[in-house]
């Protein structure tokens, strides 16, 4: 095939290619496996050449934009051409006999897509079964074969600032272009960290035997944390408090300010309460050259700290064990001591406009729903 395809590059060297024709159930199936996290990585990538084919795209454009070769491009336009979305998955092992035809499957998978019958929230594979008069192993390999996962649901929530906008491209902006000689913290509270302490002592690691401990604790008390990340250098300043309220937050602030005594501050934070009473505004007056930048509403994990909270809770917290909340604060700082040793930045991949872009493509969709 690679033969075949060299030789229509040689006789075309300039012509641009048609259109790949496409319909429109073709077009849902390929948007959604190359938009799936979970998909195959040569796969998505095969669905967004064929997308960028059906869009019309020049095939040495294609492969510029998806990072192949124009002989990759034109592979998959003819294995689509050939075998449509089945010819997007490899060749079936020798043996393998499609015993369903090209209406049958399209049959399945608009079906699939729609409704379910009254009294349910998704299609299963025997229900699906039945309704076609098509076996159940049939109906998983069309489904594996359009990229299909009715079982599986996940969540999402989009935030309705009406900032958004001016929002997302100051907090980017700070991420990715920060003011010269500025330090950027990301800062936030993680509140209520309980001490558990297990009823019975773990089980230490051993050959052929995980760590085991028991399902039921008890409860020694909570601490709040406060954090805030350098962006520049990974770098963790923290605190914990009994209580997460307002001259907490400025006890925080205060610590900050002794860490960095020297030059601009700009502080990404999230809008609650707390990060706005009037004493916080009042500290801010008498400390200009400390600059708040408010996340957008719903947007947390636009502040970097969370992704450090997230690492502290799966190596220190999650599965310790401590008999009281002076025991959890020592674990956290020795978690924190080191950390710092060792600290290195997180890398921010998203501009602006592609996190915009993304949120304004999805509102329609969920607006003609109804939700």
């Amino acid at each position: 095939m690679f033969g075949e395809i060299a030789a229509t590059m040689l006789r075309m060297p300039n012509r641009p290619a048609p259109p790949l024709v496409v319909d429109e159930v073709e077009l849902a199936v390929l948007r959604s496996i190359a938009r799936a996290g979970r998909t195959e990585q040569r796969l998505a990538t095969r669905a967004r050449i064929v997308l960028a084919a059906a869009a019309g795209a020049p095939n040495n454009r294609i492969a510029a934009d998806v990072g192949v070769s124009p002989m990759t491009v034109l592979l998959w336009r003819r294995r689509f051409e050939r075998g449509r979305l089945a010819g997007l998955r490899d060749a079936p092992r020798p043996g393998r006999e499609r015993r369903y035809s090209r209406e049958e499957r399209d049959r399945v998978i608009a079906l699939t897509l729609s409704p379910p019958p009254a009294g349910l929230t998704h299609w299963s594979s025997r229900r699906l079964a039945r309704e076609v008069a098509m076996s159940t192993t049939t109906i998983l390999r069309i489904w594996a074969e359009a990229g299909l996962k009715p079982h599986r649901t996940e969540t999402f929530k989009f935030s309705t600032d009406p900032a958004l906008e001016a929002k997302v491209r100051d907090v980017v902006g700070l991420y990715l272009a920060p003011p010269e000689r500025a330090i950027v913290l990301s800062l936030d509270e993680k509140t209520q960290i309980q001490a558990l302490d297990r009823t019975q002592p773990m089980l230490p690691l051993r050959p052929g035997q995980v760590e085991r401990h028991t399902h039921d604790y008890k409860r020694n008390g909570t601490t709040c944390l406060f954090a805030a990340l350098e962006v520049g250098t990974g770098k963790v300043t923290q605190q914990t408090r009994a209580r997460h309220r307002g001259e907490d937050f400025l006890a925080f602030m205060r610590q900050v300010e002794r860490a960095y005594p020297d030059g601009e501050l700009h502080v990404v934070l999230d809008n609650v309460s707390t990060h706005k009473t009037p004493a916080v505004q009042a500290w801010l007056k008498s400390n200009p050259r400390i600059t708040f930048h408010f996340t957008p509403t719903s947007a947390s994990w636009m502040n970097q700290v969370e992704t450090w909270f997230g690492i502290l809770t799966r190596g220190a917290i999650r599965r310790g064990s401590f008999r009281s909340v002076k025991e959890l604060i020592a674990m956290i700082d020795a978690f924190t001591r080191q950390w710092n040793d060792g600290s290195s930045p997180f890398t921010w991949v998203k501009t602006a406009d592609e996190i915009l872009a993304k949120a304004v493509r999805k509102r329609p969709a969920i607006n003609e729903s109804g939700h």
